[in-house]
């Protein structure tokens, strides 16, 4: 019996090692080449602040020309005026659009057009323009489901079909989307966010098989709450529940996101996730996501089964938290 068992773990051992050897000789041809940023051509949706705004100072810091589109002139105004500082040339330019890129398609790529004619061709798009609302399922009006998805969802559809042909055409971009942890698990009082940030997920998924034969690589971005003034925003009217489950993790500083965001962009990395929990997130709620590495391929295989744990500890957590405050409510409608 034992010698059978030994047997098995053995032609165990030799299928894990066979199957990374063909990871070992596939992964290097197809892995992408870094992409320099210095003379590029970034666009950043959502610029005007937040992970936006300090991702088109990152890009801004290695070389890059930048526009910077968002609904409100003066931030925008504002933020060209802070990333102008960080020129590293004299030749460098911000360039900003007031722009909604929820509304009008059309609109949205006449003036990525006009963009394009006064800095050049889009070497990398980041989707950032987003919003957040939080509440529970039946209390949330159906009309904000909707604003989440046009804002959320379409605002990076749009930007994207507007560059993607002449990245085809030229053989070379990158193309982000920033979704958020709540993108790879669906928290209480997400109910109309996360659906917005799994849908990025998606996009993304099938959007890179369709690019990756034209050098084109794309990247989803999964932060974990950060310090922007969105964050702030929503924390003022965030239900009791979330804001417990929130409380679990740290709050991040946007300029380190946006560090993190803009280089796996450039080295055309699939996921892009922020510190220990969120790497492990990503391994976790890996699926059938492209991986970019040797590395990403072993770290699935090897930490996938804890991990697996490790979350449904962390799930029982949360489900502790909702529990108790439910419990807390039903006690306190009791005693009025």
């Amino acid at each position: 019996m034992s010698g059978a068992v030994l047997l098995v773990a053995a032609a165990g051992v030799v299928v894990v090692l066979a199957f990374l050897l063909l990871l070992y000789i596939v992964l290097p041809v197809s892995s992408p080449k870094t992409m320099p940023l210095s003379g590029a051509h970034v666009v950043v949706t959502g610029g005007s602040s937040g992970i936006g705004k300090c991702v088109a100072i990152e890009c801004f810091k290695q070389g890059a020309f930048i526009t910077l589109i968002a609904r409100n002139e003066c931030r925008l105004l504002e933020a060209k005026k802070e990333i102008e500082k960080f020129s590293v040339n004299d030749k460098q330019v911000v360039h900003y659009i007031s722009l909604d890129v929820s509304k009008d398609a059309a609109n949205v790529e006449r003036a990525l057009k006009q963009a394009q004619e006064k800095l050049g061709p889009v070497d990398m798009l980041v989707n950032c323009a987003g919003t957040s609302i939080n509440g529970k399922f039946e209390d949330i009006d159906i009309s904000k489901f909707e604003q989440l998805m046009a804002i959320n969802y379409l605002g990076s559809v749009y930007p994207t079909r507007a560059v993607v042909t002449t990245m085809k055409e030229r053989r070379r971009g990158r193309i982000v989307f920033v979704s958020s942890q709540a993108g790879q698990v669906g928290l209480f009082g997400y109910t109309a966010y996360s659906s917005t940030k799994f849908a990025l997920r998606g996009l993304a998924e099938a959007l890179q098989m369709e690019v990756k034969p034209y050098n084109i690589y794309v990247t989803v971005a999964y932060p974990p709450d950060t310090d922007t003034p969105g964050f702030a925003e929503e924390s003022q009217t965030k239900i009791l529940e979330t804001k417990l489950i929130s409380e679990t993790s740290s709050v991040c500083k946007p300029d380190h996101v946006a560090r993190i965001i803009v280089k796996d962009a450039v080295q055309g990395k699939f996921a892009s996730s922020v510190g220990t929990d969120g790497h492990m997130l990503t391994i976790l709620t890996g699926g059938m996501s492209p991986i970019s590495s040797l590395a990403e391929a072993l770290q699935a295989l090897i930490f996938l089964g804890f991990f697996r744990l490790l979350a449904l500890y962390y799930i029982a957590g949360f489900d502790s938290i909702v529990r108790r405050c439910m419990a807390k409510k039903e006690k306190s409608e009791k005693t009025d």
